[in-house]
């Protein structure tokens, strides 16, 4: 076998697009699963052409049979099997987020195990794209970066709690098959990330202020001038899946986002120096269940993976102002908002 058969769930969405992009390019076969809940075939566009991927429209809440896909054949996944399956695959949305609740529940638990059993099927290794919510709200006072070991506490009754608390589901699921199977099975827990290919109108607050700049149109931010966060860039995060995948099993779970604070209000300001645009900022109350999350500790991705965030925010953020400048009319038509 000269290539290698790697499944990507909710690999057409933001995070998983670039992902599977990096998984090419390492001379992958690469298996993109979506159901375009919150993904869109424009983020893989242009991998459709290549015969070392293909895309499958599915919701992973089903059971999944690979081998009953004749597009599969060429990757000869009934005799090689699947080495390696990224689970990224969740809708996710701030504003709307009621639409997707139940889809998010179903995914986090019944999408989960159906993953986890291809995993058993194929003995692959996986890695779980979870969420630094798992920690719960910051904590007054805890200026440290939150460690790995850390227990965090949630409403699990609270309407997002589909995600968090699912995430934390979907987490023990990993480790129990892990356990049961013996399988190397690896969770990342990441924090804020941000780039192009972001869905616009959902909430996600860094295209929204993007648009909104290049349209010289008031920025709205949901908490105040104190309200803090970190960034990390979209490849830094897919190359941070990629070392985890290649790591030891047994690792345990492995931060990766930015551990540089900085301030809702610094990142529009840095948006409208970069379109060359003066808005007003407007503040807006936080959604009931939208958290302040703490910046991650690193020093276990540094140690373990050799992992450190490159991207500078200003390059960062340059390269989402010019993909969203250059896709304007397509991003903010009908068809942008699916």
């Amino acid at each position: 076998m000269d290539k290698k058969n790697v499944l990507v769930t909710g690999g057409a969405g933001f995070l998983g697009s670039f992902l599977c992009e990096s998984l090419l390019k390492e001379g992958n076969h690469v298996i993109c699963i979506d159901n375009f809940s919150t993904g869109h075939v424009r983020n893989i566009e242009s991998l459709l052409r290549n015969p070392d991927f293909q895309f499958l429209k599915l919701d992973i809440t089903e059971p999944i049979n690979l081998e009953s896909f004749p597009e599969l054949e060429p990757f000869k996944v009934k005799f090689l099997g699947v080495q390696e399956i990224y689970h990224l695959a969740l809708p996710t949305a701030v504003k709307g987020f009621d639409e997707f609740r139940m889809q998010a529940l179903l995914t986090n638990s019944l999408g989960t195990k159906n993953v986890l059993d291809l995993a058993a099927k194929y003995k692959s290794r996986a890695v779980l794209s979870s969420s630094a919510t798992v920690y719960g709200e910051r904590q007054p006072g805890h200026t440290d970066g939150v460690e790995e070991t850390e227990f965090g506490t949630l409403d699990h009754l609270n309407p997002r709690a589909c995600f968090n608390e699912g995430k934390r589901f979907a987490e023990t699921m990993f480790a129990t098959y892990a356990d049961i199977y013996k399988l190397d099975l690896k969770i990342a827990r990441i924090f804020r990330t941000y780039g192009p290919r972001m869905p616009l109108f959902h909430g996600h607050q860094i295209p929204d202020f993007v648009l909104n700049a290049l349209e010289g149109k008031e920025i709205t931010i949901m908490g105040d001038d104190k309200s803090i966060t970190s960034l990390s860039y979209v490849t830094d995060i897919a190359d941070g899946l990629i070392r985890l995948m290649r790591a030891p099993a047994g690792i345990g779970p492995v931060n990766l986002g930015s551990d540089e604070a900085i301030t809702i209000g610094e990142v529009a300001a840095a948006i409208m120096k970069i379109t060359e645009k003066q808005v007003e900022i407007a503040y807006e109350a936080q959604p009931p269940y939208m958290m302040n999350l703490g910046l991650p500790s690193l020093a276990k991705a540094r140690e373990k993976l050799g992992w450190i965030p490159l991207v500078r925010l200003e390059d960062g953020l340059k390269k989402t102002v010019d993909y969203i400048r250059a896709n304007k009319l397509l991003l903010t038509s009908g068809e942008g908002e699916v």
